[in-house]
This record gives C-alpha cells, sequence and structure tokens, in this order.
C-alpha cells in the first residue's frame, strides 16, 4: 500500500521549496541520468465511453481506478512503457504495472494478442499477470484513449526512508483523444494549471516529520489534484451536466 498527499503550489515558491527539502533528500537516480535533474512522463488515459473513471473521482467514490499508458522523455526505437493501473481504495494506492517496448504497445493494441511481448524484470515480477488485468479493463469496459497527459518530473527521495519520495510536477500539458503514436508528441498540446505545479509527498508508512514544517511555512494545503481531471476539464472533453450524452462527440481511437 502506498499514500499520495497532493498540493498545488505556485512557481514563485518552487526555489524556496527545493532549498527546505535539499538537507533531507537525494536526487532521484532516473532524474539525476537526464542531466537536469528531472524527467518528463508521457500517459496516455484510457476511460469508458461514458468517462466513469473520470466522474469515480470528482464524485468522490473511494475505491477507484485509472487505467493508462505510460512513457518517458522522447521517442526512441527501444523505449520501453508501462500498462498501468492505479487503483485507490479510501487512501491507500496499489499500482499495478507492465513494462514492454513502446513498439510491441502498438503491436499489442492493434492484434489484441499480449503474448511474448511483456518483458521479464524483477521490479516487475508479475508483469504478465498485471498486463492481462490491463487489458481485462480495457476489453470489459470498451475503454479508449481519452487525453494525453505530459509533464516535467523533478524528483528526490528521501536519505532517511527510501519509501519517500518527493516530486515536483512542472509544466501541465495535454491534448484530448490522442491516438497512441502521439504519446511522445509535443504538437498542439493544452498547457493547464498557469504559474502552479503539482507537489506530491509519496510514502508507504508514515509521512515524513521533516516535511510537516516545510509544508506549514509554505501554507501548503493537501488537496485534490488529478492530473487527469485537471487535464480533462482544461479541454473541456467532458460534459458534466449531461452524463448519458458524453460519449457522443469522442473520437475514439480505431472505431
Amino acid at each position: 500500500m502506498r499514500y499520495e498527499y497532493k498540493y498545488i503550489v505556485n512557481e514563485s515558491k518552487l526555489e524556496t521549496l527545493r532549498q527546505m527539502i535539499l538537507p533531507f533528500v537525494d536526487v532521484d537516480e532516473f532524474a539525476e541520468t537526464s542531466g537536469s535533474n528531472q524527467y518528463t512522463v508521457r500517459s496516455i488515459y484510457f476511460d469508458s465511453p461514458r468517462f466513469d473513471f473520470y466522474f469515480e473521482k470528482i464524485d468522490g467514490i473511494k475505491n477507484r481506478k485509472k487505467v493508462r499508458l505510460r512513457g518517458y522523455d522522447v521517442e526512441a526505437p527501444d523505449n520501453t512503457v508501462f500498462l498501468e493501473i492505479k487503483r485507490k481504495y479510501e487512501i491507500p494506492i496499489v499500482k499495478f504495472r507492465a513494462p514492454l517496448k513502446f513498439v510491441d504497445a502498438l503491436d499489442m493494441f492493434e492484434n489484441t494478442h499480449i503474448n511474448g511481448h511483456i518483458l521479464k524484470h524483477e521490479k516487475f515480477p508479475k508483469g504478465y499477470e498485471d498486463s492481462q488485468r490491463f487489458f481485462f479493463q480495457v476489453f470489459s469496459k470498451n475503454l479508449r484513449p481519452v487525453v494525453l497527459v505530459t509533464y516535467d518530473r523533478e524528483a528526490y527521495l528521501s536519505k532517511f526512508d527510501s519509501t519517500v519520495r518527493i516530486t515536483f510536477d512542472k509544466n501541465l500539458r495535454s491534448k484530448e483523444y490522442p491516438s497512441l503514436e502521439e504519446i511522445y508528441t509535443e504538437k498542439n498540446l493544452r498547457r493547464s494549471l498557469n504559474k502552479h505545479f503539482i507537489l506530491e509527498i509519496k510514502f508507504n508508512k508514515h509521512f515524513p516529520h521533516w516535511m510537516a514544517p516545510v509544508v506549514s511555512r509554505l501554507g501548503l494545503h493537501k488537496q485534490s489534484a488529478s492530473k487527469y481531471v485537471i487535464c480533462l476539464d482544461e479541454n473541456r472533453t467532458v460534459n458534466k451536466f449531461s452524463r448519458s450524452s458524453v460519449y457522443t462527440n469522442a473520437k475514439w481511437y480505431n472505431s
């Protein structure tokens, strides 16, 4: 089980926040290898024709899920992407991930055949099983790609507890109804959260005690900050007031 606390923060506080946490953290290895202490996260979110996952979130349903295809940085022939299901039970979060090559992901969606594509990795011992979970959701609920969500992540790990991760998610941008091939695109993306970024504090057991005075001093307040919902709202993709007709203008992938 894992917990996530989120805060929407004005960019004017970024450097102060960074300096306040630096004595307690190390730069995340993936961010450090990029040379800029950050990397780009790219996710295509799936939802049903009636946007069930979207409404589960805004209605405050305690047990809910997100289904997405996630990649990182820029497109390359050997890129690894992930089939992901992120489930929330009350407050704790459980994530199912299956790694595979991007080209194989495209083939998998086109031919609905998963055997042989999932990469074997010690960090994902149940990758094949998780890929089956993913496609069960896709096919049983008639899921389709509804939005590409992209942002630049500055990431840190606690020096005292390796399960504690602090991230600054900046430059949030999106595109509605993408094709899967567009996961790495930067064309025609719509910006969200003008002059703000999302601070996420992730931990397994205990909120880091050293982070509490940082949050208090900067006047931050924990709040809902779903990038999926924010980006759908920014694109005005969903008609919240007419749920029975939200799918009528959907440009489904491969429909």
